[in-house]
């Protein structure tokens, strides 16, 4: 081999040794109207703590249009594409039909993509979603953006209903009675505003007790304070349920409506 050779060859090698290795940065998500910080982590398999650490979200709200960073997720520099892969993990409580709901799509399209023969799914089960669907709002999990901007109005009063409603209930229950108030604002033949459902009546009567008999008046406890960002941040342990009421009502209306979930001492139903 020549001297010139040699020397090509070894530039060559250096070159090679020494390129520079494209960097690597976080991933990132363009937040879409109707998503949440719990539905966006609940997607990307994370915890929603660690989705507002990574981001500096102190509040629980945010807005279409944000950018995400999404921790544990990386991609080559420059390239901040979503990375989310249209896939929904089946949660406990979950049917076909409010999965279905949430993305905008009918339950059909979805046992299709799936293959599936019935309905029947199980937690932890991962279905492929029809296309398209990611892009949907989800209008029962909607907790801000543009959907509902919350004053801190709106955050004391719904804190100041879940106080004089579960106020002895479990945190789960608190977050839940939350929900109810928020999945009511999305539910057509509610009103529209927290203010409103909160304080709507008919007949002389309030939708709920303690607007009837003062209590909505009490300060809120932290807990509920904090159950109420919660919800206002996509939580509904509830799965989408506009109605709740205590174990042992007499209302047999009120037990004729499909139950979601009892939490506590608290019957959550559709």
């Amino acid at each position: 081999m020549s001297l010139f050779s040699r020397m090509f060859l070894y530039v060559f090698v250096l070159g090679v040794l020494f390129m520079p290795v494209p960097a690597l940065a976080a991933a990132t998500h363009t937040v879409l109207p109707g998503e949440s910080l719990y539905t966006i982590s609940r997607d990307y398999g994370i915890t929603v703590a660690s989705l507002m650490e990574a981001n500096g979200v102190k509040d629980y709200l945010i807005y279409p249009g944000q950018k995400l960073s999404i921790p544990g997720f990386q991609t080559g520099l420059g390239n901040t594409a979503d990375t989310r892969r249209p896939v929904y993990t089946v949660q406990a409580g979950d049917s076909l039909w409010l999965i279905a709901q949430k993305y905008g799509v009918n339950y059909q399209d979805l046992m299709a993509a799936n293959n599936l023969e019935s309905t029947g799914i199980y937690p932890g089960m991962v279905l492929n979603l029809p296309a398209g669907a990611v892009a949907q709002a989800m209008p029962q999990v909607s907790r801000g953006g543009i959907l509902i901007r919350p004053t801190l109005a709106d955050v004391d009063l719904l804190a100041r209903l879940i106080t004089a409603e579960a106020d002895g209930e479990p945190y789960e229950g608190k977050v839940a009675v939350g929900a109810v108030v928020l999945n009511r604002v999305f539910t057509p033949g509610f009103p529209k505003t927290i203010q409103d459902v909160i304080y709507e009546h008919g007949n002389g009567v309030y939708q709920f007790e303690p607007v009837q008999n003062g209590w909505i008046s009490r300060p809120a406890s932290s807990d509920s304070l904090r159950a109420a960002k919660e919800a206002l941040g996509g939580a509904d342990p509830t799965n989408g349920a506009t109605y709740f009421f205590a174990d042992y009502s007499k209302s047999n209306w009120l037990w004729a409506r499909p139950v979601s979930k009892t939490i506590g001492s608290v019957i959550f139903s559709y």
